[in-house]
């Protein structure tokens, strides 16, 4: 469910409720201007611990990742949140978005991100209530390191109690939806050819994506 529609902003309701939620509907990032938001919905907590978000390049994943995250922030500062409503528990809130290389550091960008992730785990492992937003996660290993390693990942988190959302361009990664017993969903963004260029909805929709854009974005 997506509309572009703004919401004005609201105070959320907050819960310190032992079970872990985050659920909100009209959901936007608060600094897309009005007239280009598109504002989608999510609701994960109680037996539902996971989204697989995948989609094509610039379909909308990771903005919709900082979207929640600010949008929790916002909310446990005792500030408003961009959306319609949004009810959420307290978080740690564990993020692996735009981790860079270090010459400074002798750090590869795949080896910050998983000290990053480390980072993550340990916040779950230490039993606070983490919420995990994973951008494009394990992208700089080969695709058979990244699916045996990602699954490992998620799955230590999910059973260590965190909810959260994982973005991907690597389809074989939605496939370990089905291994978590119904705690896990795949949903997708998706765009569609108009005129022969790339056009884009930014709406969140059920299930995994079914096409991509990169070799016409090459083109």
């Amino acid at each position: 469910v997506c509309s572009s529609d703004l919401p004005s902003a609201v105070f959320p309701e907050l819960t310190d409720d032992a079970g872990q939620i985050v659920e909100a509907v009209g959901l936007v990032h608060p600094l897309i201007p009005a007239g280009e938001a598109v504002a989608n919905d999510i609701s994960l907590g109680g037996d539902q611990r996971l989204w697989i978000v995948s989609g094509s390049n610039m379909s909308g994943k990771s903005t919709f990742l900082r979207a929640i995250g600010l949008n929790t922030v916002l909310a446990w500062a005792g500030a408003p949140v961009t959306a319609s409503s949004m009810r959420l528990s307290r978080f740690h809130i564990g993020a692996s978005l735009r981790t860079n290389d270090s010459l400074t550091d002798h750090r590869s960008r795949f080896y910050a991100e998983i000290s990053r992730l480390r980072e993550i785990v340990d916040l779950a492992r230490a039993g606070k209530p983490t919420l995990f937003l994973l951008d494009e996660l394990l992208s700089g290993t080969n695709s058979h390191d990244r699916r045996i390693g990602a699954e490992g990942l998620i799955r230590s988190l999910v059973d260590r109690g965190a909810i959260g959302l994982v973005t991907t361009h690597d389809l074989a990664l939605a496939e370990i939806v089905a291994s978590f017993g119904g705690r896990a969903a795949n949903v997708h963004f998706e765009d569609h050819l108009e005129g022969g260029e790339i056009r884009f909805d930014y709406c969140l929709r059920q299930g995994v994506v079914t096409r991509s854009n990169a070799l016409e974005l090459m083109r």
